[in-house]
This record gives C-alpha cells, structure tokens and sequence, in this order.
C-alpha cells in the first residue's frame, strides 16, 4: 500500500486518512442514531406534538451529522482510493460502503414518511434494521485491516 508522499495526495495522504476516518465515525453515528430514533417515534400518534419533536430532531441529525458526514467520507474515501489503487479488498469495501450509503438514504426516506404520518415498516423490522451498520462496520474493519484478497 502506497504512503503519504507517492501517489497523486502525496503529502496530504495522512491528513485526508485522518478526515475520512474521523468523517466515517460522524457518519456511522448518525447511522446508529437515526433508526432508534424512529423506532421510538414509531409508536407516537401522528399530528402528535411529540411527533413534531422527531420530525425535528430527525432533520436536524440528517442536516447537522448524517448527510455532510457521508459526503465528505465519500470524497476523502475515494481520493484514498485513488491514491493507493483499486486492490480486491478496497474494491469489496467499496460495495459495503454502497450499502451504508443505500441504508442511509432508506433511513431518511423513512424518517420523512414518518413526518408524513406513515408507518410503513414495523417495529420488529426497524429494530433489525438498525444492525445493519453494525454488520456492515465490522465488515469494513476486517477489510481494511487485515486486508484479504491481496
């Protein structure tokens, strides 16, 4: 694997590692956070002033944490892939990181549909949902530091 001063960062290598890792930690909060919160919203009435409060809440997550965290692990993520090249490894990160993303934007979608008074998903499912960061992170993790596949 290349290191700070060969690749096209060069220099900036360690200082992008840093923000990509330090972005992913925001954004994975953000992934744990946003399906509990709908799992405690899921059972308040809609039009509910309670319901408001996780509308509220759930849009400031998504605004302040959730989406500028995911962007900016994308673009660091993407430049470290460049930098150091596409090996099998990094290339089956890349499809889990897909997978985060698609997790992502399902969460919101069910955050707004909550807003809207729906409850298209159960409990039970949303409490099984919510593992899949989980799941997903330890799979990361294994791939990035043990590196198989080389």
């Amino acid at each position: 694997m290349l290191e700070s001063g060969v690749g096209w960062l060069g220099e900036a290598y360690p200082w992008v590692k840093a923000l990509h890792v330090a972005f992913v930690i925001f954004w994975m909060a953000g992934l744990f956070m946003i399906p509990r919160f709908l799992v405690y919203w899921h059972p308040v009435p809609a039009g509910a002033p309670e319901s408001a409060l996780w509308d509220e809440r759930c849009r400031r997550l998504r605004r302040i944490i959730l989406s500028p965290a995911m962007v900016v692990s994308w673009v660091a993520g993407v430049s470290l892939a460049f930098h150091v090249g596409w090996p099998l490894w990094l290339l089956l990160k890349f499809l889990f990181v897909c997978l985060l993303t698609w997790f992502h934007h399902w969460s919101v979608v069910m955050a707004k549909r909550f807003a809207a008074g729906e409850r298209p998903v159960t409990e039970k499912r949303l409490r099984l949902m919510n593992e899949i960061p989980s799941l997903v992170t330890l799979a990361v993790a294994i791939l990035v530091i043990v590196q198989p596949f080389q």
